[in-house]
């Protein structure tokens, strides 16, 4: 989950009024910010652990599958792993680029949303007859993912405490009211009840929605549907690239052929052969071109996501977007009595540059920390997908003094974490679905940030896809429409900085949209995550 970047240049038009955030920004201290940033590993806290797997070796040699998943994130696992709960003869082949779950799978805020539209007006805006039927699958789609982490022992603290969504300016107030009043089920907090659930100067009021979202830890999911799908058959290799596809034959006789070698934009080349044709797994070993190798398949399911699509046609479906987050020091027992935060929610604010956040268990001390991200949503000219653009000082920055503004009795905190990475956002905010090679291929994308739960659905879509047969998914709109198509830059650029900059106005602004945003949200298409 992400929101629209602030520049100079929206910072000095005075005839706005700042945000909250925008003024914390100014008063807490330099040298704060500095002190508290001082010393963060510029890795994602969840994949900086002892307990990250080895890779599985490369792929070296040709080989035959029933069906080949490209793409080692929530997509893929999902998507392997389900396969062979159907059908447990079916031979299944997964191919990462680098390391089951490195990109955004492992980098994420960990909330498992049960919205397959990115909210309900999002869904009742592009797919307003099917938005009930979609939150029914969608809150059943994350029980399900449930049921199936308990089955396999996956430990990944999957905690469902739903969503808590608070108030930072007056008029967020009367949305959260007006949000309430949609629907009773919620909570609402006024000012001093909000304060007694989570301390924080800057809250005014919260609303509680229960049952929007669970918590993960987005690593120790993805490892955890690796070990799963290892136990269950599935053929994992990492550090194989596939970079070309075609179909060959027809009818019956019809499959597909993939290349892999080479490398793709974004993703590190893979190791090279070690002496004496062995792999230790370990993850120093020297950088180089992987063997090449072929596969042949009855079916393919192409889950890259951000990274270039083996689809030619659908390049321009989706756009890069980065996301940056924090994560502090273990809090100390006072420290933890000070915020409260007793029921664990995942929080964020309804700002069009929000926040996410929440509360993580440390599992040597057994203290709490926090994950505090969000708020600046970076697209770089060219589509381009680059490890440089993973930090971003001038976004660390903001975000440390946007926390320390949200909770100043954490006064002397220290950051252990700052990271970053690329999502795929599309223009209507949620998934979309291609076929391609006469139906042997399928692939999904544009999660725009709720991928952690709308991933397991995508992939029994795409199974039902490459099957061939009609079932209830297949015949969803959300599955047989498409998005509208991002253009080429610079028109793309340019339309993205017009519309974060008439994001920042409306903040400032109590929430009121511009001409701008009003005619592109009139097409369905925008900017998000």
């Amino acid at each position: 989950m992400m929101a629209a970047d602030q520049t100079d240049t929206d910072r000095a038009d005075r005839a706005d009024q700042q945000t909250v955030y925008e003024r914390a920004e100014q008063q807490v201290p330099t040298a704060v910010v500095d002190a508290a940033l001082a010393g963060a590993r510029d890795t994602s806290y969840w994949l900086d652990s002892p307990d990250r797997p080895s890779p599985e070796p490369p792929l070296t040699q040709d080989t035959t599958t029933d069906l080949l998943v490209v793409g080692g994130g929530y997509t893929g696992l999902w998507t392997a792993l389900i396969a062979k709960e159907r059908d447990p003869a079916r031979d299944v082949l997964l191919l990462e680029g680098n390391e089951v779950g490195w990109a955004a799978s492992g980098r994420n805020g960990g909330f498992v949303s049960t919205s397959l539209t990115h909210g309900r007006s999002n869904g009742l805006q592009h797919v307003p007859d099917e938005v009930d039927r979609l939150d029914e699958l969608g809150r059943q789609n994350v029980e399900e993912m449930r049921q199936t982490l308990e089955r396999h022992g996956i430990d990944c603290d999957f905690e469902w405490n739903g969503t808590l969504t608070v108030a930072i300016e007056d008029h967020h107030v009367q949305q959260l009211r007006a949000a309430h009043a949609e629907d009773p089920d919620t909570t609402y907090f006024d000012q001093e009840q909000i304060q007694a659930e989570i301390a924080s100067p800057l809250y005014r009021a919260g609303l509680w929605d229960h049952h929007e979202s669970a918590l993960v830890d987005p690593a120790r999911l993805a490892w955890g549907l690796k070990r799963a799908c290892l136990k269950l058959g599935v053929r994992i290799h990492e550090h194989t690239t596939v970079s070309g596809l075609q179909r060959t034959g027809s009818g019956s006789a019809a499959r597909m052929v993939a290349t892999t070698g080479g490398t793709v934009e974004g993703i590190p080349a893979p190791p090279a052969p070690l002496p004496e044709e062995t792999y230790d797994g370990g993850h120093q070993t020297p950088q180089g071109a992987a063997p090449d190798a072929v596969v042949t398949a009855r079916r393919v399911v192409l889950a890259t996501n951000v990274f270039r699509s083996l689809l030619p046609t659908t390049g321009l479906f989706t756009v890069p977007v980065y996301d940056y987050a924090l994560v502090t020091e273990p809090l100390t027992e006072e420290q933890e009595r000070a915020i409260g935060w007793d029921r664990r929610q995942g929080l964020d604010d309804p700002d069009s540059r929000f926040h996410y956040y929440r509360l993580t268990t440390d599992r040597e001390t057994g203290r709490q920390r926090i994950l505090f991200g969000g708020y600046d949503a970076v697209y770089h000219y060219g589509r381009r997908v680059l490890p440089e653009y993973d930090q971003r000082p001038e976004t660390f920055r903001r975000l440390a003094a946007h926390f320390l503004a949200t909770f100043p009795q954490l006064e002397g905190i220290r950051f252990t974490h700052q990271w970053g990475g690329a999502i795929d956002t599309c223009s209507r905010f949620f998934s979309f679905f291609d076929t391609a090679h006469g139906g042997l291929t399928a692939r999904a994308a544009g999660f725009t940030g709720l991928g952690v739960g709308a991933s397991r659905f995508a992939a029994q879509v795409l199974l039902d896809l490459v099957s061939g047969e009609k079932t209830e998914l297949t015949e969803l709109q959300i599955v047989r429409k498409r998005p509208l198509p991002f253009p080429p830059d610079p028109i793309a650029w340019a339309g993205i900085e017009l519309t974060k900059r008439e994001m920042i106005r409306a903040d400032r602004q109590g929430g009121k949209q511009g001409l701008w945003l009003r005619f592109t949200s009139a097409l369905g298409m925008g900017f998000d995550s």
